[in-house]
């Protein structure tokens, strides 16, 4: 995967809320790897002010630590697709810019105007619309507020712990189905999901339909603008999107159980479908590049 070198960054887009220092010097995110209380107190706090699910926690993850770090580049370097290409910070802000780009594009074609949200970088805690967040969330979108939120050491973290093969374009694929909520945010779907646990609940078909997003963006990421301007994403490879369906499979609900929760399945505690679920939808999307393919709620078989 790689950047058109040439291309320009928007970093306006994404903040950075102080990477390199806890939320008021308090350091609450959750340490030794273990789930400790207030990593409990903070998820609850979270779900209960999002209607019973944080909209779009990429991940059942309120149990795990997410490691440590992410690119200390500064915003300030993001200026080109050359700067995307190196820094692990501004190839984030890369796939922002092009999942908005596209979204925005998308909208308007369907006679709708699209808004954008913001993306905020953060190290161990932060403030949200939703309440206070620790990176043992996940990566998530806060309706409230509509900004995304992640940790950068989440990438790191999805090699490390979760053994997906990562890669640049498993970064692409983890903010772009955060954007797929903010979508489903302005379009009304979120505020929709009523049932909240369970292998065919609202929650569920909510994440899967973000996944196939996710894929309808990745399959036009490399087209030209719609004033004919290079694409900001110049290449995505075979391997590129392998890495990113590995990714989707490390964070269905069974691997995570089975492997990071104690080795049982309970499909009535599922909340984001299952592996083979997640990598179905991101492929749907991917392959057929239309966003009306990614129904899950009408969906009886969802894979």
């Amino acid at each position: 995967m790689s950047f058109n070198p040439n291309a320009k960054l928007d970093p306006s887009q994404v903040e950075d809320a102080g990477r390199g220092s806890s939320l008021g010097g308090r350091g609450i995110a959750v340490g030794g790897g273990g789930l400790g209380i207030v990593g409990i107190i903070v998820y609850l706090a979270l779900t209960a002010l999002t209607g019973g699910s944080v909209a779009g926690g990429l991940g059942d993850l309120s149990g795990q630590a997410v490691g440590q770090g992410g690119s200390a580049a500064t915003l300030s370097e993001c200026k080109t697709g050359a700067d995307a290409n190196r820094l692990e910070a501004c190839r984030a802000v890369g796939y922002v810019n092009s999942v908005q780009a596209w979204w925005k594009t998308e909208f308007a074609a369907g006679g709708k105007s699209y808004t954008p949200a913001t993306t905020v970088f953060f190290e161990d805690s932060t403030n949200t619309g939703c309440g206070p967040a620790t990176t043992d969330v996940g990566p998530f979108y806060c309706p409230a507020d509509k900004h995304v939120y992640i940790d950068l050491g989440f990438f790191q973290e999805l090699h490390d712990k979760f053994g997906a093969t990562a890669g640049s374009f498993a970064q692409g694929y983890v903010l772009a189905h955060e954007y797929g909520h903010h979508v489903q945010d302005l379009l009304g779907i979120e505020s929709q999901v009523r049932t909240r646990q369970g292998p065919t609940s609202d929650s569920v078909r909510l994440e899967l339909q973000a996944d196939c997003f996710a894929g309808v963006w990745a399959k036009h990421a490399t087209e030209p603008g719609a004033d004919g301007s290079p694409a900001l994403i110049s290449e995505i490879t075979t391997d590129d999107f392998d890495r990113a369906l590995d990714a989707a499979s490390r964070i269905g609900d069974d691997w995570i159980q089975k492997n990071l929760g104690g080795g049982t399945v309970q499909q009535d505690k599922f909340t984001h479908g299952s592996s083979a679920q997640r990598k179905k939808w991101l492929t749907t999307g991917y392959q057929t590049g239309d966003p009306n393919s990614c129904d899950t709620f009408s969906a009886s078989n969802l894979g």
